[in-house]
């Protein structure tokens, strides 16, 4: 999401907690300026992938990062937004992105039960 501050200036905000980019939280952007940050991401890519927690998204939702609704695939929700919704393909693929990104700390987060 982007968001103006109060000088006017654009700030680019995490669709899934709101919170604002800077340089220790990375984000992907998906269609249309939707992003999500490595600190959500890591969060729901260990709950859809590794513990498989998600759930079916209903009709009238729609992944903000792929702006898909009526997939198959198993979705996350903040839960801080209810509106904001990442499908699983998103997540791979957004996981991806940051963990090839060579300026950037991040990496996929490992499987809890394999600790």
């Amino acid at each position: 999401m982007h968001e103006k501050d109060s000088e006017g200036n654009l700030v680019f905000v995490c669709d899934y907690c709101h919170q604002a980019w800077s340089e220790d939280r990375p984000m992907v952007e998906g269609h249309r300026g939707s992003l999500i940050c490595g600190n959500c991401l890591s969060i729901a890519y260990t709950q859809l992938v590794h513990q498989k927690l998600g759930s079916p998204v209903t009709d009238d939702e729609t992944c903000l990062l792929c702006l898909e609704n009526g997939r198959d695939d198993p979705h996350w929700r903040s839960p801080m937004f209810d509106e904001a919704v990442a499908c699983r393909r998103c997540l791979k693929q957004s996981a991806g992105v940051l963990h090839k990104d060579r300026d950037i700390a991040w990496e996929k987060p490992r499987d809890p039960s394999e600790d």
